[in-house]
């Protein structure tokens, strides 16, 4: 590969994953089982991103594992209906035909996880969406650092990723334990949580007790909000993750964190008042959280907008379950592809988004300049239901 054997775009990108190794000294390449890719929504990555895109699919670059690619900046089938602006659409396009010439499945989804068949235990992987990375890492047991778009894409090319970081056993350790003192009864209850927490151990690795029992997707609000407030790639629950009961706690500092400072965390997320629009989603709705709206929803009507962001995958099952019917039939949208941070709502009139990520709300302000009202799904619901 090095020798340029394979190819110049196999050459340049194992150079890429070569001098990864290097910065952060890993002693050898490992094959990886799966790779996820980020950088897809051109609001992200603009026309240089394209260009690089089209360079390499132009060049023949082929993916040797399965890879599957995070949401792009827009429904790729209903975006006029949605009101994305045509300009944005037709790059939108052209970088996912990029994608696929190079064999990428085309899943637009930040839940990788929950559209194919997840990583195993244990199993080496080269992730870059963080919201994933947090997940395949803590509630699976798999094993990935926190790629960036390029070095994913380099690794789905090549086949292989640098032996370093997360992937080693040493550096699963915990770092700092986390006691919860507070009640958590919904995803908003954990994305702010993970919020606060992500903003106090920034890179660490924090080790919860206390959480009495949650869901896979509590769980995912959880990590995917440390993982945008700080930067955790992985962590442990007691009783509830995979590692957890291996972990070495002895002589960790202990943070607590109680009602307190879960009710500030809400006050600091809530930069607006009264939402145009409300989207839910973030990560991906799974099909327990698409039936759960279904079921709030049915026999309603919507005074405001409502978006709720999941796969194409996900879409299809809950549109042949009948869900997608109600949420429309309701006034709210389905929308498969894309999500709330990656796509140009600022473009499209709104000012103020109703959320109950904890990730969304830690983004929005920055990414769509958009003000944030931050509550429970039974809050949102409340102000927008007629």
């Amino acid at each position: 590969m090095l020798a340029g054997e394979q190819g110049e775009v196999i050459e340049r990108m194992f150079r890429l994953l070569v001098r990864l190794g290097d910065i952060y000294g890993a002693d050898r390449m490992i094959p990886v089982g799966s790779v996820q890719v980020a950088g897809v929504s051109y609001k992200s990555i603009g026309d240089p991103g394209l260009e690089f895109l089209e360079d390499l699919a132009n060049k023949g670059a082929k993916v040797k594992v399965p890879t599957t690619l995070n949401p792009s900046g827009m429904d790729l089938v209903d975006w006029k209906k949605l009101g994305v602006p045509e300009d944005f659409a037709q790059k939108q396009l052209q970088i996912m035909d990029a994608f696929k010439k190079m064999g990428i499945m085309m899943t637009a989804t930040c839940t990788p996880y929950l559209v194919r068949d997840p990583p195993r235990f244990g199993e080496h992987i080269a992730w870059s969406e963080s919201s994933a990375v947090s997940f395949a890492n803590s509630v699976i047991g798999a094993r990935t650092n926190r790629e960036g778009g390029p070095s994913a894409l380099a690794a789905a090319i090549c086949g292989v990723t640098p032996s370093y970081g997360l992937h080693l056993d040493e550096k699963r350790k915990p770092t700092i334990i986390v006691k919860v003192n507070a009640e958590l009864k919904d995803n908003s209850d954990f994305g702010a949580l993970g919020y606060h927490v992500g903003k106090l151990v920034k890179k660490g690795i924090p080790y919860f007790k206390g959480i009495k029992d949650a869901e896979a997707d509590q769980l995912k609000a959880l990590g995917a909000a440390m993982a945008a407030s700080g930067a955790v790639a992985l962590y442990h629950a007691e009783g509830l993750t995979p590692e957890a009961g291996s972990a070495d706690t002895k002589g960790l500092e202990t943070i607590e964190v109680g009602g307190k400072e879960l009710k500030e965390t809400y006050k600091k997320l809530n930069t607006g008042k009264d939402p145009d629009i409300v989207i839910l989603g973030c990560p991906h709705a799974s099909m327990k959280e698409m039936t759960t709206l279904a079921d709030k929803l049915k026999g309603k009507t919507l005074k405001k907008p409502l978006w709720i962001c999941t796969s194409r995958f996900t879409k299809e099952a809950a549109t042949r379950m009948g869900l997608t019917e109600i949420i429309e039939k309701a006034g709210g949208k389905v929308v498969a592809d894309t999500c709330t941070v990656v796509s140009p709502i600022e473009r499209m009139g709104y000012k103020t988004t109703g959320v109950n990520s904890g990730k969304a709300a830690n983004y929005l302000p920055g990414f769509c300049k958009q003000q944030v009202v931050f509550k429970s799904l039974d809050d949102l619901l409340e102000e927008i239901i007629a």
